[in-house]
């Protein structure tokens, strides 16, 4: 058998190598090409029918279902208890609704400042305030009585709802002050002692404030003052400013309206002549849109005033334009600002008198009309806790008030403040040019600091000099608490040079000695320290003018030396 399948298998194989021999020679064919082969591309289309993806890969998968079988495994592991963190949190300090302040110091200081508040229901509160601050006068040189006295009276009633709010106030302020800067070496003992330098001032006035939380008026204040003198002069003033607030498309309109009227009297002028009046009426309303995107954000308004004068002066028509907007550079790292501002200020004797107490009640009252402000500026945070902020400005006002001293004319009068002794008001046309500066930190909680500077150039139309207007302004304070109990701080203010004009015109001198008169600067250190005996006992220690300035801050009135104040506030309950 083994023989018979080497014979098939060598059979096999020879018929295939026969037959291959067989078909060597296949022979030839020829083939007759009739038209060349021109191959060509049709366009591309998209396939539109939807192909099918049920595959495995995509099919829905089964549910399967298992358990786990758990069993205990024994652990010698004990976690420990925990604990709550310790934090540190301060006492809730008690706020108390009122307080009783007391000091005293050297030259016959005394201060004193009650705060009195109490809810009468829910919704309605009364409050008020008496403050006391004179001094029993002692500056270096001085010859008139150079004592002050300042007593003020404060009421307020009120009431606060969502829908309304609203409060009453009235008041009364009594002020004593003295001309006592006078020129020494022009008066003999006899003259001096015929001077009567006292003027004493009298505030009255009657106020509101009302408000609806849900209307288009925001807020509304009206007010009335009565402001007179020991000189026959007398002032009545009232003010309304109602403001509307409503949407238009989106947009927030504000509408701003004033009543500004004024009326007053003088007994004398300063040369002795009759009495004379002055009286004004300003009619004003302030239209005004907010635009907001993004981090551009935009007050576009104007400003229209109509001044009516009741006596002297001209009856005027004004417009001023009113724009200020604000751009985020860097969020509230750097916010750049710009403005245009215009506005008409109504002056008054008592605004006059509250800037310089040594005012002779023969002045001439008049508004000023601020044509424009423009100013450009940088704001913003250095840190979270350090801000700052950068301000230029250029400001162009008509019938600006300028402190000028009276000098002295011997043929004049003999009233208290014909000896060179008080100011008159000068107005005139003055641009200002400005840049300001401020820096704020608060290092921690318990220690904060700031510092601020200003520096101008004025410009006068008819007066020689800016009278008494500083060229650079600087202040910093800073403020500490060293710990629970104690606390201190400290404040310094610098003023640059000032201008004013010395008039004297003797008798015995026919040729009047006018000149300019410069200023010295100085600066002012003050600074205080404090202990909190309890929650309601508070000690305190007073300094001011530290460095013991002897400064004019006007012509001829220099100020107190270093003054010393120890005091106590205490806070109560009823």
């Amino acid at each position: 058998m083994r023989n018979l399948k080497y014979i098939v298998i060598i059979t096999l194989f020879s018929n295939v190598i026969f037959a291959q021999k067989k078909d060597e020679n296949i022979g030839t064919e020829v083939v007759n090409v009739v038209k060349p082969y021109s191959p060509t591309i049709s366009d591309a289309f998209k396939v539109k029918e939807t192909p099918s993806f049920d595959d495995d890969e995509t099919s829905k998968k089964e549910n399967i279902q298992y358990n786990i079988f758990s069993f205990p495994v024994a652990s010698t592991f004990t976690p420990s208890k925990g604990r709550a963190a310790n934090v540190e949190k301060s006492a809730t300090e008690k706020i108390f609704k009122n307080y009783l302040t007391l000091a005293a110091g050297n030259y016959g200081t005394i201060q004193a400042e009650l705060f009195v508040t109490e809810n009468v229901s829910n919704t309605d509160y009364f409050g008020g305030m008496l403050r006391h601050s004179s001094s029993q006068g002692g500056i270096k040189d001085v010859i008139l009585d150079d004592k002050f006295y300042n007593t003020s009276l404060d009421l307020t009633y009120g009431s606060r709802t969502r829908a309304l709010t609203w409060n009453a106030d009235a008041g009364y302020q009594h002020q004593v002050y003295n001309w006592y800067g006078i020129f020494p070496s022009f008066f003999d003992q006899t003259t001096i002692d015929g001077i009567d330098e006292q003027q004493t001032y009298h505030n009255l006035y009657l106020g509101g404030r009302l408000s609806l939380g849900d209307s288009f008026l925001k807020e509304s204040t009206l007010k009335f003052s009565r402001f007179w003198d020991a000189f026959g002069s007398a002032e009545n003033r009232f003010v309304a400013k109602p403001n509307l607030e409503f949407d238009i498309i989106e947009e927030k309109i504000n509408v701003g309206f004033v009543v500004d009227y004024i009326s007053g009297t003088f007994d004398k002028t300063y040369n002795g002549g009759g009495s004379y009046k002055y009286g004004y009426t300003n009619f004003g309303v302030t239209p005004s849109v907010k635009l907001q995107k993004d981090d551009l954000s935009v007050n576009a308004g104007v400003g229209l005033f109509y001044s009516s004068a009741q006596e002297s002066g001209e009856s005027k028509f004004f417009i001023y334009p009113q724009v200020v907007g604000s751009y985020k550079v860097v969020g509230d790292l750097m916010i750049a600002y710009a403005g245009l501002e215009g506005t008409l200020k109504q002056n008054s004797y008592k605004e006059f008198v509250d800037q310089n107490f040594f005012l002779s009640p023969t002045i001439f009252v008049a508004p000023t009309d601020q044509k424009y402000d423009v100013f450009l500026g940088l704001k913003g945070k250095l840190a979270n806790s350090v801000s700052y902020n950068l301000r230029a400005s250029y400001l162009n006002e008509e019938n600006k008030p300028l402190f000028k001293s009276n000098g002295y004319e011997e043929s004049v009068g003999n009233e208290g403040y014909h000896y060179g002794n008080s100011f008159n008001v000068a107005y005139d046309r003055v641009k200002t040019l400005s840049f300001f500066g401020e820096l704020k930190a608060d290092f921690s909680k318990n220690v904060s600091f700031g510092i601020n500077g200003t520096f101008s150039s004025f410009n006068t139309d008819a007066e020689a000099e800016a009278w008494n207007l500083p060229s650079l302004n600087l202040a910093a304070n800073l403020d500490v608490n060293i710990t629970p109990k104690w606390y201190a701080g400290t404040k310094i203010f610098f003023v640059g040079e000032r201008k004013d004009f010395m008039h004297v015109a003797l008798l015995t001198n026919p040729a009047p000695e006018d000149k300019v008169v410069t200023l010295d600067s100085y600066f002012d250190l003050n600074a205080h320290v404090g202990y909190k005996h309890n929650e309601r006992l508070t000690f305190f220690l007073k300094g001011n003018n530290l460095a013991n300035q002897d400064y004019q801050r006007w012509l001829n009135f220099p100020v107190q030396g270093l003054q010393v104040l120890v005091g106590a506030s205490y806070k109560f309950d009823f």
